[in-house]
C-alpha cells in the first residue's frame, strides 16, 4: 500500500484525495492550514494534520498541491529522505527550481481537476517511478513528457477543462435557443462530449478518420462542419491554449521571488 500525503486541500489537492480514496489500495494523508479544508477531505482519508512534518515523516510520496508562490515556503518547512518522492503540481514550478530544496527525487505533474472521477488527463516530468506512474492511473491517463513541454502541457490539459466546459456551454444554449430544455440540452451536450473522448481514446483510428465517420454525405453532420471549417474557431482554440501557456510561463519567472 503506497502511503501518499498531499500538502494543500483545495480544489486540486482534494480532488486527487478523492479519485485515490475511490482507486483504493493507498494510505492517504491530508494536511492543509484552513481545518474546514481538512474536514472536506476526513471522510476520504486515514489521517487529517496541520502539522507538515507529521504528514510527510512515512509517506512514499509526498504531493504539494498548494499555489505556485506559496511552494517555496512549503518547501522550507518539508525535511524529505532520498528515499522518499516529492511531487509538485503547481503551475510554473520546475523540476530544477525544487530539486535542490530537497533530498526526495522530484516529479512535476500538471493534473486536472477531473482526478476527482477519476478521469484526469495528467502529463509529468521528473524522476517518475512506479508509485508514481500508479497514482496518476489510478486517477485517469498520463503522458511522460520533457520539462520543457510542460508549459504547453499546463495549457492543454491543465487548463483545457475550462475551455471544454465552454464548449459544451455554448452547445447546451444552442441546443436551448433551438427549443430543448436546459437540463436536457445540457445532458446532451455533456454525454456527447464524454462519449467522444472516450472514443477517440479507445479507437485506433485518427480524428480525422473519426470525424468523417460520423460526417455521412449529404447529412446534417457534415453541414455543420463545413460551418466550422469556415469559422475561426481552430485560431481561437490555438490562441486560448497559447495564452495559458503564456501565463505557465510568467508564472515560473515569478516563483521565489520577494
Amino acid at each position: 500500500m503506497v502511503r501518499v500525503s498531499v500538502i494543500g486541500c483545495g480544489n486540486m489537492g482534494s480532488a486527487l484525495l478523492k479519485g485515490l480514496a475511490d482507486a483504493g489500495g493507498h494510505h492517504l494523508v491530508a494536511c492543509d492550514q484552513d481545518p474546514s479544508a481538512l474536514e472536506s477531505v476526513s471522510e476520504y482519508v486515514s489521517e487529517t494534520t496541520t502539522d507538515a512534518a507529521a504528514a510527510t515523516a512515512e509517506a512514499d510520496v509526498v504531493v504539494v498541491a498548494v499555489k505556485p508562490d506559496v511552494v517555496p515556503y512549503v518547501l522550507d518547512d518539508l525535511d524529505l529522505a532520498p528515499s522518499q518522492t516529492l511531487v509538485t503540481i503547481a503551475a510554473g514550478v520546475s523540476t530544477d527550481f525544487v530539486a535542490p530544496r530537497t533530498d526526495a527525487d522530484v516529479v512535476r505533474v500538471m493534473p486536472n481537476l477531473a482526478a476527482e472521477t477519476r478521469d484526469m488527463a495528467a502529463a509529468a516530468t521528473g524522476a517518475v517511478d512506479d508509485a508514481v506512474r500508479t497514482i496518476l492511473a489510478d486517477v485517469g491517463e498520463f503522458v511522460e513528457v520533457e520539462e520543457s513541454r510542460m508549459d504547453v502541457a499546463t495549457a492543454v490539459n491543465g487548463s483545457g477543462p475550462a475551455f471544454v466546459f465552454y464548449l459544451i456551454q455554448a452547445m447546451r444554449d444552442a441546443g436551448v435557443d433551438a427549443g430543448l430544455d436546459e437540463e436536457q440540452a445540457e445532458t446532451l451536450a455533456a454525454q456527447t462530449f464524454k462519449g467522444a473522448a472516450e472514443t477517440v481514446l479507445r479507437s485506433e483510428r485518427s480524428i480525422e478518420d473519426l470525424i468523417d465517420a460520423v460526417c455521412s454525405p449529404n447529412g446534417t453532420t457534415i453541414e455543420g462542419m463545413e460551418v466550422l471549417w469556415d469559422s475561426e474557431a481552430d485560431g481561437a482554440v490555438a490562441d486560448a491554449v497559447a495564452a495559458a501557456e503564456e501565463r505557465s510561463r510568467e508564472l515560473a519567472d515569478g516563483v521565489g521571488d520577494e
